[in-house]
């Protein structure tokens, strides 16, 4: 007897599992039995699972009947004529949806050549094997899988046009580029996810090294072409602040704030601040500037300091441009919050052009960053005068292996040349070998090489230099947001240490790795001054070899042991202190022992 299961629960047993299983999807088909029912049968256990759970993935698959599809040429003519809806032919059991437990029992051909006696369903079109992003690739069927995934990953990081109405939204941290295109080379799927969604632009590209500055992935990028609004984008980031209500009948206040408030900074901090303590419009700000002047009360006040006239001062909690960052304030927003209380939203914006550093991506997953912008005068250039837009190293193609990259450029001079949309979907894209024979056609070479000059020196290169026209797109990791450096600034009030993160004008951590680069350099005073960031003296004892106690009144260090002994100043890290009184706390006493230098 083999056990059926119902969603995980046992409900009986039947004396024939094969038969059972054969019934239920026989009833399924023919509308006995829900069409959100999946069974599988585990021969290996001896069990029948039936699942009708929520938010089981499931595809939908053709059936197949004695080595033929069930989907004839009939039904397909009367989906075209609209006598027929997809919903019919799940309905009527052609077409049906099997989850990852049923697929176990499933034999899926291709192709429709493909479909044998063994099968029980047939593929859609194999193109139902990737997803949305990863369908949207041109020849994605010419690049491995793992550029693949690269490829899907970088569409969803690119700068485009998200939504129509960007103008009256305030999301989080928006990059909008100017002019989006669509692209020369596409699939079917671009299509019906909406053109308006393209989110790059068709740019010229030559594969040739050039002065190592587009080694590694990197981009030349033609100044000329950055100049005519190439890959232009603006940067939204809004700011959020509520007026608070607190126990006891306290509020936040938004105004100017006082200069006798704790936190208030330097004057100038709020020079664009009106008389309302909010910030108009098209004002030009940058880092530490404040957008909405707030203060609010002090909190956690104990029932003797509730009468004190020191600890009742007002404290500065005003938004403040991000550190590191600058814009114009694009629109201020007085509303509501869910609680009733006063929301204020800025909105900044940043008009930002390609830069080196930026990073740039093929849908191929060709990814790489700005190596140098060079003069237009500088860049190489065809025999008919043209100039490219990006100069891409070949040494990125044989190990990547992206051979749908290549025809997409091909594909891309033919779009351009002859002024038409290429198919590039997947399995059934335009043949290389058609594509080439048009290109021959429109009077270049076939294989997409061109005679090229060196910009400098006006001389022409011996061998044919592939130029073709990709899409590319800029992807929202952006030099500007990652850019930090630091002299001096706040330090942790444990540690005594930089701060941590951009946000809180951090420095960058010199690890323990670092070090040993320095050591092996020996660069032993550089090392000395990195490590200085909490130097400190500390008094010891040399009969105890604890931290002393220093006097500063009397000038005087001793130490609580209450030995006469003599203390010494030792200059020390304050992280290094702190480790010995964490110790201490942990009932371990530390001894220092102290010895001459010489």
């Amino acid at each position: 007897m083999t056990d059926i299961y119902l969603n995980g629960s046992l409900i009986g047993t039947a004396d024939d599992a094969a038969k059972f299983v054969e019934t239920v999807i026989s009833g399924r088909r023919e509308g006995k039995v829900t069409t959100l029912l999946n069974v599988y049968h585990n021969t290996r256990e001896d069990t029948v699972k039936l699942w009708t759970e929520r938010d089981r993935v499931r595809r939908p698959l053709i059936v197949v009947r004695e080595g033929k599809s069930v989907l004839t040429d009939e039904h397909f003519n009367k989906l075209k004529t609209n006598e027929m809806k997809w919903s019919d032919l799940v309905r009527m059991g052609l077409i049906e949806y099997l989850d990852a437990a049923e697929e176990e029992n499933a034999y899926v051909a291709m192709t429709p050549a493909e479909v044998t006696k063994r099968s029980t369903h047939l593929e859609i079109d194999p193109i139902a094997a990737f997803g949305i992003c990863t369908s949207m690739v041109p020849y994605a069927n010419f690049d491995p899988s793992s550029k693949l995934n690269r490829g899907q990953k970088t569409q969803k990081q690119a700068m485009g046009c998200y939504a129509l109405n960007f103008l009256n939204r305030m999301d989080t941290a928006i990059n909008l580029l100017h002019y989006p295109q669509i692209p020369i080379v596409k699939s079917f799927t671009q299509q019906i996810y909406g053109e308006a969604l393209s989110s790059g632009q068709n740019v010229v590209i030559a594969i040739i090294d050039y002065e190592g500055y587009n080694m590694s992935d990197a981009l030349i990028v033609n100044k000329a072409s950055i100049d005519r609004g190439l890959w232009r984008s603006t940067y939204y980031r809004p700011y959020v602040t509520e007026k608070l209500r607190y126990p006891g009948g306290q509020i936040d206040d938004i105004s100017m704030p006082q200069k006798d408030i704790q936190g208030y900074t330097l004057e100038k901090d709020y020079r664009f601040l009106g008389e309302d303590g909010i910030i108009a419009p098209e004002i030009d700000v940058s880092g530490g500037d404040v957008l909405v002047g707030k203060t609010s009360p002090p909190r956690f006040l104990g029932k003797l300091e509730a009468f004190s006239a020191a600890a009742n001062v007002r404290k500065d909690t005003s938004v403040r441009v991000r550190y590191g960052e600058r814009g114009v304030v694009n629109k201020v927003i007085i509303t509501e919050s869910e609680d009733g209380q006063v929301l204020i939203k800025v909105d900044v914006r940043e008009y930002r052009k390609p830069e080196i550093g930026d990073k740039f991506s093929s849908r191929h997953g060709q990814k790489g960053v700005i190596g140098r912008v060079l003069p237009v005068e500088d860049m190489v250039f065809s025999a008919s005068g043209m100039v490219p837009d990006v100069v891409f190293s070949p040494n990125g193609l044989p190990k990547r292996m992206t051979v749908g990259h290549l025809i997409e450029a091909l594909g891309g001079k033919i779009g351009a040349l002859a002024g038409r949309n290429l198919d590039g979907t997947l399995f059934q894209s335009e043949k290389v070998e058609d594509l080439r024979r048009e290109l021959l056609s429109l009077g270049f070479r076939d294989d997409g090489t061109e005679v090229l000059h060196d910009g400098r020196s006006g001389r022409q290169y011996k061998a044919k230099i592939f130029v073709g026209n990709v899409y590319y797109m800029r992807l929202k990791h952006q030099v500007a947001d990652k850019l930090q450096a630091r002299a001096r600034g706040p330090i942790a009030l444990l540690t005594r240490q930089p701060t941590e993160g951009k946000a809180k004008e951090g420095g960058l951590r010199l690890g323990e790795m670092e070090k040993d680069c320095f050591v092996a350099h020996g660069s032993a005073l550089l090392m000395k001054e990195r490590f200085d960031s909490d130097k400190t003296i500390q008094w010891i004892c040399e009969k105890c070899g604890s931290v002393a106690v220093f006097d500063s009144y009397r000038a005087k260090a001793y130490c609580l042991c209450g030995e006469k002994a003599k203390v010494e100043p030792v200059e020390m890290s304050y992280a290094f202190k702190l480790f010995l009184e964490e110790l201490r706390a942990m009932h371990m006493r530390p001894k220092l022992i102290l010895k001459d230098k010489y």
